[in-house]
Formats: C-alpha cells, sequence, structure tokens
C-alpha cells in the first residue's frame, strides 16, 4: 500500500480553511503533550499579530499551494 500519510494529506488539504487550522493544532499538541505551558499563549498572540498585519496590508500572503510546491521541491 502506498504511504498512508499522503492519503491523510490530500483530504485534509481539501478542509476549509478552519478545519485544517483545527486539525493542524490537534496533530501539533499531540507531538508533545508536556509541551511550556506559556507556549500556546504565545502562538496565539503571534498568529493575531500576523493576522493584523495581513489585514492591513503590512504582510502579504503566499498561496498555499506555492509553499507546499517550494517544501516539497526543497525536500527532494
Amino acid at each position: 500500500m502506498a504511504n498512508p500519510a499522503r492519503g491523510l494529506e490530500s483530504k485534509a488539504l481539501k478542509l476549509s480553511r478552519r478545519d485544517r487550522a483545527r486539525l493542524a493544532q490537534r496533530l501539533l499538541s499531540s507531538l508533545d503533550q508536556e509541551a511550556d505551558g506559556d507556549a500556546e499563549q504565545l502562538w496565539l498572540e503571534e498568529a493575531e499579530r500576523r493576522l493584523g498585519q495581513l489585514k492591513s496590508g503590512k504582510a502579504v500572503g503566499i498561496p498555499a499551494e506555492k509553499v507546499i510546491k517550494k517544501a516539497r521541491s526543497t525536500l527532494r
């Protein structure tokens, strides 16, 4: 059987932005159940800061497809 993670990745990328974010958060938190207690709050603040930059036009987003394509080519 092919790599099951690739199949899951393909399905996950078809989810809505909100569902992908929720899934990503759950997957990341499952990696280290004993993470620094302040880390989650700090990441939330960073995410909110970045969102503010995007909304104000101070930062420009890069489409996920472009980022994933570049990451895959770098990893090969």
